[in-house]
């Protein structure tokens, strides 16, 4: 599970954004009705599900894209070269593309809590840290500061006896890689634990899995995956899939002499075939047949069926492309029966504004700020918002600032139009 994530300098992102997971205190009526959309770690209420609202281009896609890229740097960067360049940008704007970019990240594992962060800017790690909770009290596993000398004695530092060898490991680990990746590879426990929950419990994306991950959740969860898409009043009854390899040719290159050429290769695919009540037995081609909508359904339920009952936690960006409103509202309904799985979306439906549904402190709103910069913040920030009041009425009125505004008077208009 996530409790907290903190982000500086990503993408439109300048000043440190927050995103809190652990509930607020709420004592309301309406709140108190939302028990399900929360669960207990230890003494502390942690929150199911997390909304962001915002204009476009406010930055709501960047803190997505922020986080997704810190994630991926701990089961990637031990893969990079000495002429890697990150795949971010930082904010451009005020100079900020010179400071260093940060990221922190609370969260639990086989119920022992760990704080992880790092810094870097394009080129290079500039620190790392790794705090965890064992028994209850805060203990080092490893500090790490580029600037703190030249040797690896005076950049890192160590708990005791958290990681064997762990100068092994530094000696290994270059400055276009995080330590705990490195450390992961030559098989330390504690990295290895952070490298799995990253790499398999914080799912980036709703299609995150390849052909040959897909087939195992299709046989785990066939039959729980039909009967969600009938809840959802999908008249698929039944599907069939076929594993197919062809040969083909890939195009390949040479660095070192400049040269490019095809090669045999084989490509996998997977063909499926749906079966629909009014006619079982009339075989639906999957990808030419079905609508848009209930293929990205078919795949985000398979995703979101093993996010749930693993208690994982899954990362949406527009979670309402291709689907109905009353779609979404059922796919978050399903994390918040379920035991301690999270999901963190970005969403323009405004219909998902209601108290009734969603506690305060579950209501993100993303502001672009004068300077350009994104903003984060909670509906519960807002103390004197009440729960009576309308809150999509509030949020379409500017009440948050995370709307357009946009003049849309008859003489505006005619001055696009005949101009």
């Amino acid at each position: 599970m996530v409790l907290e994530i903190r982000l500086s300098n990503f993408f439109s992102v300048k000043d440190e954004v927050v995103l809190d997971l652990r509930a607020g205190i709420i004592k309301n009526a309406k709140a108190k009705a939302l028990d399900g959309n929360l669960f207990k770690h230890k003494d502390m209420d942690v929150l199911k599900t997390a909304a962001i609202y915002g204009s476009n281009a406010s930055g709501k896609s960047n803190i997505i894209k922020g986080i997704r890229f810190c994630n991926s740097m701990v089961y990637d960067s031990h893969k990079h070269n000495e002429d890697t360049v990150f795949n971010f940008q930082n904010f451009k704007f005020n100079l900020n593309s010179q400071k260093p970019s940060t990221y922190l990240i609370r969260f639990v594992v086989d119920g022992i809590e760990y704080k992880y962060s790092f810094t870097l800017n394009r080129v290079e790690i500039l620190s790392e840290s790794l705090y965890y909770y064992p028994n209850g009290r805060k203990a080092k596993v490893f500090e790490r500061d580029e600037k703190a000398g030249k040797t690896k004695k005076e950049k890192y530092s160590f708990g005791s006896s958290v990681i064997k060898r762990p100068f092994d490991v530094a000696e290994s680990t270059s400055n276009k890689t995080l330590f705990i990746s490195r450390a992961s590879q030559m098989d330390r426990e504690i990295p290895k634990t952070i490298y799995n929950y990253f790499h398999g419990s914080f799912i980036l994306r709703h299609s995150n899995y390849g052909i040959r991950n897909i087939e195992p959740l299709v046989k785990s969860y066939k039959k729980q995956l039909l009967k969600a898409l009938q809840l959802a009043d999908s008249d698929i009854i039944d599907f069939k899939y076929t594993l197919k390899k062809e040969k083909g040719k890939k195009l390949r290159a040479n660095l070192d002499t400049e040269e490019a050429f095809f090669e045999d290769d084989i490509f996998e695919s997977m063909e499926i075939k749906t079966f629909h009540k009014y006619s079982p037995k009339v075989a639906f081609d999957f990808l030419t047949e079905e609508s848009g909508g209930t293929k990205k359904l078919f795949f985000m339920m398979l995703t979101i069926l093993d996010v749930v009952r693993n208690d994982k936690l899954l990362l949406i960006d527009e979670i309402e492309d291709s689907l109905h409103p009353k779609i979404v509202e059922y796919l978050i309904d399903i994390f918040h029966a379920s035991e301690k799985s999270q999901l963190i979306f970005t969403t323009h439906n405004t219909n998902l504004l209601d108290l009734g549904r969603f506690r305060k402190d579950q209501i993100w709103f993303v502001n672009k700020k004068e300077e350009g910069s994104s903003d984060l913040y909670s509906l519960y920030d807002y103390s004197d918002f009440r729960e009576t009041m309308n809150l999509e009425k509030a949020y379409l009125q500017g009440r948050f600032d995370s709307v357009p505004i946009i003049d849309n008077s008859r003489e505006k208009l005619l001055s696009i139009i005949k101009e």
